[in-house]
């Protein structure tokens, strides 16, 4: 894995400029980018010691950064190839626009969210009406809640197969869409509506009405975009401000107007509204519309608008000559790439999918200085733009030698290779592009960045194995990265593709410092470790929004304290134990040993498969179960005795440590990608040889034992520990009755009925130990006294517990009839004396 930083942008400029205090318009660009690229490797310093903090393993020696000359030179390669290719345009037309960031916006930099507009409906004054409409008091009603835009409008839009309707109410005629007129009689308010005529949209087109407040014509014309969703049918259209309006409007040979500056505020082709700030002007129009008698109602509506991702301010369409990647020279390439990738979650291939089919072209110009320019020159005198392979090549030298600042330190003519002159006019004089690279282009090559930088990285090579964000970057990372490889090389960039949710408090909500709901993982790291952290990642189903909570992060510190004390009781009880000395072969195993083998194969088996299928919150709870349930509450609970009373050497206790090392080896192997530190810290204590890996990062995952698994044993065992689960609460209920202390007080008579009794009389002699009594005894169903509690969910099993008979031997806490039988000892057992002279 080699970690990377895009360390471009606006948002790094403007903490730049908080930083240092710095005024953008009083410093030479390269200064300025001297000291964002200075803010930007703080950063990524801080950054990447918290992640290694955080136990991501990753070749953080030798990350790349966007500001790297090597990744630049690349970026601008990548630029020139898809030009050569002729998918790099420049155009004139509508694009998003932040007037709080001052630069165009792609669409993947624009979220929706409320905001309350002003929701009008204007008349228009019929001038012409072409011999169809009336001049006389007509007028065709728009419905608009930009009431900014109005002073660039320049037509009204019907659609051509929509019937409409003229109308009268008192002395004026009013034009509406017929399926409309109702709601639109309601919301303005007329009385006594008559119908005076419908019309076809196609009969009203090239009709001519006045604006409402500018000296001009406002021509109607004909359009597809047009819904009877609301309003009126009759669409306001201002080809500088909304991209249907600027297609449409080409249709008819409309100029482009959009008299708002890059600030937001209205030019003097504003008219009456210059120096307004374009939000502002809503009012301002509004009281005009008022004064003119042309404003036929005014009402605040909520609605979702677009908003600049990063200032979160809202944003508009403004016509702008910009750089654009034409989609459409690549789109169907695209959608068949998406074909060829594994999408996880699986919905994510559709999602981008119509991304894809439906998005427009890619502005990928910015109006601003951190970044890579675009590499393009201008013919001084005819102003013919200039890109070639070998401008590109050139400057690619440049950029490696000197990063992408030497297009702000020099001259054109420094810049390009000798000689170069305008194909067009002959010119040797050339001027440079000031405009730089979209971020997401930035980040959208990095699959060249590094994948191809061989002397760098040179085990990588392409496609890549995974790409994995949040899931907005559907229209993010994911699509730009698609859409260069795509151009450039035929191919996705990478073979699969991985998005998760985010990060929610336990009520489903947004973090935010105003909740007071943030929870800070410096501080989870400080007070509780990463593996804390860690494992409460691997334990959510990370497809949809993560929860987190201080109540989490103790119910996490459960899980890992189970998991932790699992490990640590294996270690315990391996002390004396060498894997080379003292392994029990596996047919001399008991069957309890041999189940615990089988089991361990299952977990080997789910784990790696759930890692294999990046389902981390499967191998959360197969891990979890198998230490809790498998192993601490039946396995490690059942082989105590033998542990602590066999002797030291015996062929029962190596067995159990036999299966023990088997366990804890592979337990911590399958721990290490989601509890790194603590897997680390138990490898140093694992016994015997660990296959010369000096860190358990290096051992590799364990694989599954084939001679180990024995379905037919799991199954057998699952029926017996499903009959000691209900010993074990027959026992709880003696206790709760004062008829025993503890489980080794008592003696357990079972009464089975045939079938049962068959299948328990060859484990009779082990029902003891698996129970954890001192004695146990089965008989026959016909034999159970008056009074045997009969178990609910097994009516072929009957259970007495009583107090065991004879003395407790304090060695093993049994009770046994011959305690006492060596003067020497007069507190211990028999087996526990053979065990104890063994040692002697």
């Amino acid at each position: 894995y080699v970690p990377g930083w895009d360390t471009h942008g606006l948002p790094i400029e403007q903490q730049a400029i908080k930083a240092f205090g710095l005024n953008r318009n009083n410093i030479h660009p390269v200064e300025f980018r001297g000291k964002c690229k200075e803010f930007a490797l703080k950063y990524v310093d801080i950054q990447k010691e918290e992640f290694k903090r955080l136990g991501v393993r990753g070749d953080w020696d030798h990350p790349y950064l966007t500001l790297m000359p090597h990744y630049e030179a690349r970026q601008i390669g990548v630029f020139g190839d898809m030009a050569k290719k002729g998918y790099i345009y420049k155009g004139l037309k509508p694009v998003y626009w932040c007037a709080s960031c001052e630069t165009a916006l792609a669409e993947a930099e624009v979220e929706y969210a409320d905001k309350q507009s002003a929701s009008i409906f204007v008349r228009f004054p019929v001038q012409d009406g072409k011999g169809v409409l009336p001049e006389d008091s007509t007028f065709v009603v728009i419905w608009t809640t930009t009431p900014w835009t109005l002073p660039a409008n320049l037509a009204i839009t019907l659609h051509p197969d929509f019937e409409y309707v003229l109308c009268r109410a008192g002395g004026e005629k009013y034009l509406v869409a017929s399926e409309l007129m109702e709601s639109f009689v309601k919301t303005v308010g007329l009385e006594d509506v008559a119908t005076i005529k419908t019309y076809k949209g196609t009969e009203l087109e090239q009709i001519v009405c006045k604006h409402p407040f500018v000296d001009r014509a406002s021509l109607v014309i004909l359009g597809d975009h047009v819904t009877l969703d609301q309003g009126t049918g009759c669409v306001h259209t201002a080809p500088g401000h909304g991209m249907e309006d600027f297609i449409v409007g080409k249709k008819y040979g409309l100029p482009v107007l959009s008299p708002v500056d890059a600030k937001g505020r209205f030019t003097e082709e504003g008219g009456i509204f210059a120096g307004e700030f374009y939000l502002d002007a809503n009012k301002s129009v509004i009281e005009e519309l008022e004064k003119r008698g042309h404003l036929m109602e005014h009402s605040t509506i909520q609605h979702q608008y677009p908003h600049c991702w990063r200032c979160k301010k809202p944003v508009f369409f403004r016509a702008t000559e910009q750089w654009f990647a034409s989609i459409d020279g690549f789109r169907q390439a695209t959608l068949d790439a998406i074909r060829t990738v594994r999408w996880i979650p699986a919905w994510g291939e559709e999602r981008i999918y119509n991304m894809v089919a439906n998005r427009g072209d890619w502005c990928i110009s910015r109006q601003r200085s951190w970044g890579v320019p675009i590499p393009i020159f201008y013919c001084r005198d005819c102003g013919k733009e200039l890109i070639n392979d070998q401008t590109i090549s050139h400057l690619q030298g440049l950029f490696r030698e000197h990063g992408s600042d030497v297009w702000f330190a020099r001259d054109a003519s420094e810049l390009l290779p000798q000689g170069m002159k305008c194909a067009q006019c002959g010119c040797d004089a050339f001027t440079k592009e000031t405009d730089i690279m979209d971020v997401w282009f930035d980040s959208g090559t990095s699959h060249f960045g590094v994948l191809d930088e061989q002397q760098v990285w040179p085990d990588l090579c392409r496609p890549a194995d995974l790409y994995l964000e949040g899931s907005d970057q559907h229209r993010g990372w994911f699509n730009s990265s698609l859409s260069t490889s795509v151009a450039v090389t035929g191919q996705a960039p990478y073979r699969a593709v991985l998005t998760h949710g985010f990060v929610v408090d336990e009520k489903g909500r947004k973090m935010s410092k105003s909740l007071g709901n943030v929870v800070d993982p410096a501080k989870v790291i400080k007070q509780l470790g990463a593996d804390i952290l860690r494992l409460w990642v691997s334990s959510a189903d990370y497809r949809g929004d993560l929860a987190a909570s201080p109540g989490i992060m103790k119910q996490m510190t459960e899980a890992y304290r189970k998991i932790r004390n699992t490990c640590r009781f294996l270690l315990g009880n391996l002390h004396d134990f060498d894997p080379a000395v003292h392994k029990v072969d596996y047919a001399q195993l008991p069957e309890i040993d041999r189940w615990a083998l089988s089991k361990l194969q299952s977990l080997v088996k789910r784990v790696t498969g759930g890692y294999q299928d990046y389902e981390y919150h499967v191998v959360y709870h197969a891990v979890h179960t198998f230490c809790a349930i498998d192993m601490s509450a039946l396995y490690l609970d059942i082989i105590k005795d033998r542990l602590y009373t066999m002797p030291a050497g015996s062929t029962e206790r190596r067995a159990a440590q036999t299966v023990l090392n088997e366990v804890l080896q592979a337990l911590v192997r399958l721990l290490t990608p989601v509890l790194a530190f603590t897997s680390e810290e138990i490898w140093r204590y694992v016994p015997g040889d660990k296959g010369k890996a000096i860190s358990v990062q290096l051992a590799g995952m364990p694989q599954v034992v084939e001679e180990y698994l024995d379905e037919e044993l799991e199954q057998k065992w699952e029926r017996l520990l499903a009959v000691r689960g209900e010993i074990t609460r027959a026992l709880e209920e003696a206790r709760r009755e004062k008829v025993i202390g503890n489980s080794l007080e008592a003696v357990v008579e079972l009464y089975a009925g045939a079938q049962l009794y068959d299948f328990l009389k060859p484990a009779a002699d082990d029902l003891a130990t698996i129970f954890i009594v001192s004695q146990a005894t089965l008989r026959p169903m016909a034999e159970a006294p008056t009074g045997a509690r009969v178990i609910d969910v097994m009516p072929d099993l009957s259970v007495v517990v009583k107090p065991a008979s004879g003395q407790k031997c304090e060695r093993c806490w049994m009770y046994h009839e011959e305690v006492g039988l060596d003067p020497k000892h007069p507190a211990i057992c028999p087996r526990c004396l053979a065990a104890i002279k063994t040692q002697e």
